[in-house]
C-alpha cells in the first residue's frame, strides 16, 4: 500500500500482484447456544508462526442471540484516492438482534477490540431488520443490505451508517419502487448501476429450510433487482424463474468498467451470468447447472439439490469458485470466456451423503462415505463460505451457513464444532487440491463448539473490496 494514498489498493490487479500474503484471518463465529455470545475469532494463518492454524484472539459482542453473519469495512478500495481515510474498523451486522458491531482492527490487528455497538433499535426505526451485506461507499459511508421489515416480512432495502459517527442515518433507496426481498448487492458506478439479490421472508427461513416454502413467491425470491446508482431508484427486476430460486451471492467482475458478473442461485444450484445489453437494459442467463443427485435413505429414493451457498471471483477475473453445501463440493471454473465457464477443479467433502444417504449411480446404491479426515479429525459438515488469497493461490473454506439450518442439516457439525480448511490453487492451468496439513478446529473453543462463517483479511479481499474506474 502507498503511504500517500487511501485505504486498499489502486486496482484489482494491484491487489492481485502486489498485495501481501495473508497472515491472519478474521472469522465470524456463531454460538449454536443462543444464551452465549457470538464473537470474531482472529486466526493465525502464517506458516512461519508458532501459532499457525490456531485461534489467537476472540472479540466477543457482549450480547446474546445475535447471529453474526457477514462483515465488511468502514472504508475500502473504493476510497483509495482519499488519504484521510483509514480501513481500521470491521463492521459486523447481526441477523437476529439487528445490532451492528464496529470492531477496531487497526490499533492491534492481532487483538481486535469492540469499538462501538449500534443498537438494533436504530435500524428498526427505519423499518429494516435482518442486515446482511456490508459495503463501504466512495463517500465514506457504510451501506448494509437488509432482508426484512420491522415485523420480519420480506423487504429489500439498505441502511446507511455515517462512518465517522457510526450512527444509522437512514435508508438508501429512493422512489416508489422497492425490492420484494433482499440479500446481497454490488455496485458499479461506471455503468451507473447497483444490482441486489434475494433470499426470502426472514420470519419463515429463520426457523429452518421448509421445502414447501420454495415455490411460494411470498416466501422465497427469484429476482435480481437493478438500481440506477446515481438516483438510487429501482429500475428493473429480472425474474430468474424456478431455476433461480434464492439468488444469493452476487459478484461483478472486479474490473470496474465491466458490465457483467455472476450470481449463485442456492436452491437449484445454478450460476447465472448477468450483463448489460446493447439497449442499456440488464439481462441474465444460466451458464452453470449443478444437477441434483439421486439418493436413497430409509427406503425412499429422492433427489438432493446442491444448495449453492457462496461464490467468489479471483481478482484477475480468471476463476470463479463456488460451494454446494448439501452435496459437499467446492468447484473452480475458468471464466476467461464469461459466457462459457469451463470446469477446471473440484474437491468433495461428502456433504449430506455422510448423513446416512446412499448415492444412486448407474442403477446401483453406493455405500455411505465416511467423513473426510484432515490431521486425524473427521470433518462433519460441508464447505460453505469461501475466501481467496489476494494472489489467488489459497482458498479458505468454512462450514456454517446459518445456525438454524446448520442444526437441521448437519447436527454432528453443530455438536462437534465447525472447521476451516485450505485448498491450494493452480492459478496457471487451473485445478484445486485440499491441503492435508491445514485445519482450524472450532470444536474445542472456550465456550463450547462454535460455527465459523465469513472470513476476512485485515487489508481487504476479493469479496469485500469494490474499485472505481479512473476515467
Amino acid at each position: 500500500m502507498s503511504c500517500c494514498k487511501g485505504p486498499g489498493y489502486a486496482s484489482p490487479l494491484d491487489a492481485f500482484k502486489n498485495g501481501p500474503r495473508e497472515e491472519i484471518l478474521y472469522v465470524i463465529c456463531v454460538q449454536p447456544d443462543v444464551t452465549k455470545q457470538d464473537y470474531l475469532a482472529t486466526v493465525d494463518v502464517d506458516p512461519e508462526s508458532p501459532t499457525y492454524c490456531q485461534v489467537i484472539h476472540r472479540t466477543y459482542t457482549g450480547n446474546v442471540d445475535d447471529e453474526l453473519h457477514h462483515s465488511g469495512w468502514n472504508v475500502c478500495s473504493s476510497c483509495y484516492d482519499d488519504p484521510t481515510l483509514k480501513r481500521d474498523l470491521l463492521i459486523l451486522p447481526s441477523l437476529t438482534s439487528c445490532n451492528v458491531y464496529a470492531v477496531d482492527v487497526g490499533t492491534n490487528p492481532r487483538k481486535p477490540t469492540l469499538h462501538k455497538v449500534i443498537d438494533g433499535k436504530e435500524m428498526r426505526s427505519f423499518n429494516c431488520t435482518f442486515p446482511h451485506t456490508t459495503h463501504c461507499l466512495a463517500t465514506g459511508e457504510i451501506m448494509i443490505s437488509t432482508m426484512g421489515d420491522k415485523d420480519e416480512n420480506g423487504k429489500g432495502d439498505f441502511v446507511l451508517i455515517d462512518s465517522k459517527t457510526l450512527r444509522v442515518t437512514g435508508t438508501w433507496t429512493r422512489g416508489k419502487k422497492f425490492a420484494k426481498f433482499g440479500y446481497d448487492f454490488w455496485y458499479q458506478p461506471y455503468h451507473d448501476v447497483m444490482v441486489s439479490t434475494e433470499w426470502g421472508t426472514p420470519k419463515y427461513f429463520k426457523s429452518g429450510f421448509h421445502p414447501n416454502d420454495v415455490a411460494n413467491p411470498d416466501r422465497y425470491g427469484t429476482s435480481l433487482n437493478v438500481y440506477k446508482w446515481s438516483t438510487r431508484e429501482l429500475q428493473q427486476v429480472i425474474d430468474l424463474g424456478k431455476e433461480g430460486v434464492a439468488p444469493l451471492e452476487i459478484r461483478f467482475l472486479h474490473d470496474p468498467k465491466s458490465a457483467q458478473g455472476f450470481v449463485g442461485c442456492a436452491v437449484e444450484a445454478n450460476i447465472y451470468r448477468f450483463y448489460k445489453s446493447d439497449d442499456g437494459t440488464w439481462k441474465a442467463h444460466k451458464v452453470i447447472d449443478v444437477p441434483a443427485k439421486k439418493v436413497y435413505k430409509d427406503g425412499v429414493e429422492s433427489e438432493l439439490n446442491g444448495l449453492m451457498s457462496d461464490i467468489l471471483l479471483s481478482l484477475d477475473d480468471k476463476y470463479l469458485y463456488f460451494s454446494c453445501w448439501l452435496h459437499g463440493d467446492v468447484f473452480q471454473y475458468d471464466i476467461s470466456d464469461p459466457e462459457h465457464p469451463k470446469l477446471t477443479g473440484q474437491v468433495n467433502f461428502g456433504g449430506q451423503l455422510q448423513n446416512g444417504y446412499r448415492l444412486v449411480a448407474g442403477g446401483e446404491l453406493k455405500d455411505t462415505p465416511k467423513p473426510l479426515l484432515v490431521k486425524g479429525k473427521p470433518l462433519y459438515g460441508a464447505p460453505q463460505m469461501l475466501q481467496l488469497s489476494l494472489d489467488g493461490k489459497r482458498l479458505y473454506v468454512s462450514t456454517s451457513l446459518f445456525s438454524p439450518w446448520d442444526k437441521q442439516f448437519y447436527p454432528q457439525m453443530v455438536e462437534k464444532g465447525g472447521w476451516i480448511v485450505k485448498i491450494d490453487v493452480n492459478t496457471i492451468d487451473g485445478g484445486i487440491k485440499l491441503d492435508p496439513d491445514f485445519l482450524i478446529d472450532f470444536g474445542k473453543e472456550p465456550d463450547g463448539p462454535t460455527l465459523p462463517h465469513e472470513m476476512r483479511y485485515p487489508g481487504g479481499d476479493c469479496s469485500s473490496d469494490i474499485w472505481l474506474a479512473k476515467d
